[in-house]
């Protein structure tokens, strides 16, 4: 399953326990944040578009931390002309790590198996108890 989300202006293809560098956030390290702005969902093969995010989807993710990227040299010159100019940037960057995808539907099926579980093993236990009165009685 991955889902592309659209985070601090730049889109980027996200999975369940991925690491990724975006541009600085406002929040600080170990906060859990959401991302609502879900463009495209694959679910094993089923893919959602959103016109222009999917409506419901999210993406929950924890910040690690807030770090400077690797220095970029700007080196500008006109030849025979004296003209130099260098300059430098560093890209301050947040890296989060992506902790789940949710969408529309998701929850309506684990609440459904939750439900499903219980009813199964009530089911089951007056069958294991006559199994164990026919035990008894063979025995005797």
């Amino acid at each position: 399953m991955y889902a592309i989300v659209e985070i601090a202006g730049q889109q980027f293809k996200v999975s369940k326990d991925l690491k990724v560098y975006v541009h600085r956030l406002a929040d600080k390290e170990g906060d859990a944040i959401s991302f609502a702005k879900v463009l495209l969902l694959d679910d094993n093969g089923t893919i959602t578009l959103g016109a222009p995010a999917v409506e419901g989807a999210s993406v929950e993710a924890k910040v690690l931390q807030h770090l400077k990227g690797d220095k970029v040299i700007i080196f500008k010159k006109k030849r025979r002309k004296g003209y130099k100019k260098k300059n430098g940037h560093r890209q301050y960057l947040t890296q989060i790590q992506i902790s789940g995808i949710t969408f529309p539907g998701a929850k309506k099926e684990k609440a459904a198996k939750k439900e499903a579980a219980p009813a199964t093993e009530e089911a089951e236990a007056p069958k294991k108890k006559a199994v164990k009165a026919k035990k008894e009685e063979t025995q005797e």
